[in-house]
This record gives C-alpha cells, sequence and structure tokens, in this order.
C-alpha cells in the first residue's frame, strides 16, 4: 500500500512539473501525416518512431493489452476521436482525443481497445494499457519542435487514481509506452500507406 500511495505521488509530482520541459502547441493547428495529409477522426494510423525504427503496437494479446513497440512491421493501427464531438473530422494539436487500437476482435468480444493509464507496481510506475472509457483517458498531439511533422504523444489526467492536472508526456520506457522525462518524438503513418513509407527526420 505504502509502494503504491509514492507511486501515485510520484506521478502527480511528474505531472506538474514535465510541462516545463516539453514545448506545447501555441495554435490548435491541424496534425499531419508523413505524406503531408491532415490526419482525421476515423481514419487509421500506424503511430511511428520519427527514426523509423519502432512502432506502437500491443502484446500477441491484442485485447487487454499494454501498449508496447515493435518493428514498424508490426505496428497496430489506432484511430483518433476528440473527446467533445465535433463536426470537424481533422485531429488538432492540443485537442484532447480518445485513442483507439484498431482489432475487430476485441470489440466483438465485447473488450474495449481505448487506451488509459494504470499502474503497474510490477513496472514500478503507471503505463499506457487498453480497457478505457470514452471521455476519462484523453491524450493529446502537440508538436514536437526539431523536425516536419514530428509530435510528441501525451496524457492528461482527469479522473482517478490521479487527478485533474497537467498533461504528462508519455514516451518509451524499455518496451512500454509510459509516462518519460525522455523526449520521443513520433509520426503518423495511414496504415494503408504504410508499406509505401520513405521518411527521414528532419
Amino acid at each position: 500500500m505504502k509502494m503504491t500511495n509514492f507511486l501515485v505521488l510520484s506521478f502527480l509530482l511528474f505531472a506538474f512539473t514535465a510541462t516545463s520541459i516539453f514545448p506545447r502547441a501555441v495554435h490548435a493547428e491541424a496534425v499531419i501525416d508523413v505524406f503531408g495529409d491532415e490526419v482525421r477522426t476515423g481514419d487509421r494510423y500506424i503511430i511511428g518512431a520519427a527514426s523509423n525504427d519502432f512502432a506502437v503496437t500491443s502484446s500477441r494479446i491484442i485485447c487487454n493489452s499494454d501498449v508496447m513497440f515493435s518493428p514498424m512491421s508490426d505496428g497496430l493501427p489506432v484511430i483518433f476521436s476528440p473527446v467533445v464531438e465535433s463536426n470537424d473530422s481533422v485531429i488538432h494539436e492540443d485537442s484532447n482525443l480518445n485513442v483507439d487500437f484498431d482489432a475487430a476482435t476485441c470489440r466483438m468480444a465485447g473488450v474495449s481497445t481505448m487506451w488509459k493509464i494504470e499502474l503497474r507496481p510490477t513496472a514500478r510506475g503507471f503505463v499506457v494499457t487498453t480497457g478505457g472509457v470514452a471521455g476519462l483517458n484523453r491524450f493529446k498531439i502537440t508538436k514536437y519542435e526539431g523536425g516536419n511533422n514530428l509530435y510528441q504523444l501525451s496524457y492528461c489526467p482527469i479522473s482517478e487514481p490521479i487527478c485533474e492536472c497537467s498533461c504528462v508526456p508519455l514516451g518509451k520506457v524499455v518496451n512500454r509506452l509510459a509516462p518519460s522525462t525522455v523526449p520521443f518524438p513520433v509520426v503518423f503513418v495511414p496504415s494503408d500507406r504504410a508499406s509505401k513509407i520513405e521518411y527521414k527526420m528532419m
């Protein structure tokens, strides 16, 4: 119990200090994929590392799985949707988002593929996992300084066991997506064009 309380308090401290380390988007500009097109609600995207060597995926058991990393060829598509419904189909920087893995087998089984954050004592901290509820698990995409169409993912606490406080940058911790103080630029690749991807970190 003491360890759990310590981890939660550590996360809160990190949340309040992280925003001074990572830049925020000044304007709500459209998020752009690696081909120069606007990222849109409902479309399927691979979240890839800017270095083009690995992508966000899940474990072999997709349902109820932590968000992990694998080679780009094994990336699992995600779908972005705004927390607040809008007639605008474009995903904008610094807006609150739901993130779902596109896994039909899980949906058919009634299992949520929506991202959330959860305490993992075995991992000594919080990690991004699935099983989230719409509106209670907010994520943001902000511009990453230092390249074209590079972005930073963040988690924005709103519900227990954390709080409603500053957004927390996410990065690669061992092989999982988790809160991190190390900048982690990502790109968005339309899943139907992933095999054609040829880009370099600018």
